[in-house]
């Protein structure tokens, strides 16, 4: 599917995300147009599915990251689907992941500090509709977080 100008140009656009078009053009020695073109086919197969900022949330304050791996209580037939829609309300919650296996859910969840976590586990996470089982894990450090694919 991708051929090895496609991968030089999603490495190169990895290593430096801020470059645009042109500019990710000329430091491949190729026009324009080409890169153009080879991005309009890389969306449109999905391998490109857009481009965001990456926001630091610890520059904004948000000091404490907790990790919760939460089992369901599946008794109600649309259990899962009323918790994700529940869990998605919550701002502070920044990931879901869903499972198979004995862990269902794992939520990322970021508060400002210790205070504020106590605030949004009482008032946000422990009012979450079906739980049955809840570990909250405070992360201590991140050793690697990289989003760079190795193309």
């Amino acid at each position: 599917m991708l051929d090895d100008q496609d991968r030089a140009l999603l490495r190169r656009w990895q290593d430096d995300p801020d470059l645009s078009p042109a500019q990710l053009a000329e430091a491949m020695g190729l026009p324009a147009a080409r890169v153009s073109r080879r991005i309009a086919r890389l969306q449109e197969a999905g391998v490109l599915t857009g481009l965001r900022a990456v926001i630091d949330w610890r520059a904004l304050g948000y000091g404490v990251e907790i990790s919760l791996r939460i089992t369901l209580e599946k008794s109600a037939p649309r259990a899962f689907d009323e918790f994700l829609a529940a869990a998605r309300e919550v701002p502070e919650v920044v990931e879901i992941q869903t499972f198979l296996g004995r862990v269902d859910v794992r939520l990322g969840v970021i508060a400002r500090d210790l205070h504020h976590w106590q605030a949004l586990w009482r008032d946000r996470i422990l009012t979450l509709p079906h739980l049955a089982d809840i570990e909250a894990l405070m992360t201590v450090a991140t050793v690697k977080a990289e989003e760079a694919l190795p193309l």
